[in-house]
């Protein structure tokens, strides 16, 4: 039987991954199914794990104060290799463009290792923005024997960089997950959700918001909560939620701006069911988030990406998400465009979300059962 380690580390990563493990550890499915995580990341990773009832074959354990990229690629790939001698997969499957889908890529080509890239293709053209998610990308897709493009944009990306052999357009297994998720969440009852967010009226419109881009730090991420700031108290009537992100470079100019705004709520990061049911009953969303720019389609909610380019352009040309960069008015225009204009919200809300059906983990199976 075919032996597949799947190799992760951060929350996005087991997001992700979570659908497509589940599909191959079933019984007959043609695979045997091995974890590995770094966690590169640790208690965002863990709850999700949780949630979705993965258990980890192996753990790095590489989270600790302060890691700096250096940290995680030098331990993580040395860590790697005594893993794939115990393992001896037959293909390593990595996800997107974190540290750990570069180093688990590189350490299955030391090892002459096929390897499966999972969200293949995506590209923002800027080799530090997103930083350094972009090069991880790239240098994985290079390294990578399957390419799993979740859009024919991402196939014609790999095209562009002469990478043609094995390279499937199958949709983004983010789609199959928040099905999965919020199947999950109905099947086990949604009072303690409620119970969670008993702070918020949501008769009014909620904004969800994230935000934590590191190429962001700075002004840019000032101008952002200037931004918030300014339309919260011009609509008062609407819920602004924030689930801010541990980093302090995020936590002080959102305290600076944002603290004490009646209908600004500033709440801790939000576990992965929490956020996608959260996303659900929201009417927009505002976000440099990759993920979430895939996933608020799939529910009918507008995105504003506060980033100036995005390695996902497809949402933006289908029409189901719009740049709007760091800058303090452009976001106040947009924001205000989508409370205001009928036309404008149920056009972003009702367009085609172009990252799939919720198969895509059926697909990959099959082609990696062939």
């Amino acid at each position: 039987m075919t032996t597949l380690l799947f190799i992760f580390g951060t929350r996005p990563e087991a997001i992700k991954m979570a659908p497509l493990i589940r599909l191959c550890r079933k019984p007959k499915s043609g695979f045997t199914a091995k974890v590995c995580i770094t966690s590169q990341h640790r208690q965002m990773l863990d709850q999700v794990l949780d949630f979705f009832e993965i258990n980890p074959n192996h753990d790095l354990d590489l989270m600790k104060p302060n890691q700096t990229l250096f940290d995680i690629t030098a331990k993580g790939l040395k860590g790697l290799e005594p893993v794939l001698n115990e393992v001896k997969p037959d293909c390593v499957l990595v996800q997107g463009d974190t540290t750990t889908a570069f180093i688990g890529a590189l350490a299955a080509f030391y090892c002459k290792i096929k390897v499966g890239h999972v969200e293949a293709g995506l590209r923002s053209g800027q080799k530090y923005s997103p930083y350094p998610e972009e090069i991880n990308r790239i240098m994985a897709g290079h390294i990578a024997d399957y390419h799993f493009a979740p859009t024919e944009r991402a196939r014609q990306n790999l095209f562009s960089e002469n990478i043609k052999d094995n390279v499937h357009v199958v949709g983004n297994t983010v789609i199959d997950a928040l099905h999965l998720g919020l199947s999950l969440i109905k099947q086990h009852g949604e009072k303690s959700y409620l119970k969670h967010f008993k702070y918020l009226d949501f008769s009014k419109r909620i904004v969800l918001i994230t935000g934590h881009r590191r190429e962001s730090f700075g002004a840019p991420f000032e101008n952002i909560c200037r931004a918030i700031q300014t339309s919260a108290k011009e609509y008062p009537q609407a819920e602004f939620v924030y689930p801010v992100h541990l980093n302090p470079n995020v936590r002080k100019p959102v305290d600076k701006f944002l603290k004490g705004i009646k209908n600004i709520h500033l709440i801790e990061p939000l576990d992965y069911p929490y956020l996608i049911w959260l996303m659900e009953k929201s009417y927009l969303v505002l976000t440099d988030s990759g993920g979430i720019q895939e996933e608020a389609p799939a529910l009918g909610k507008p995105v504003l990406v506060m980033r100036d380019v995005t390695e996902r352009q497809e949402g933006v040309d289908a029409g189901t998400a719009k740049l709007v960069g760091t800058d303090t008015n452009v976001i106040i225009k947009a924001l205000r465009e989508l409370f205001e204009v009928p036309e404008v919200y149920n056009k972003m809300a009702k367009a085609v979300n172009p990252y799939g059906d919720g198969k895509t983990s059926e697909r990959i199976r099959g082609i990696l059962l062939q």
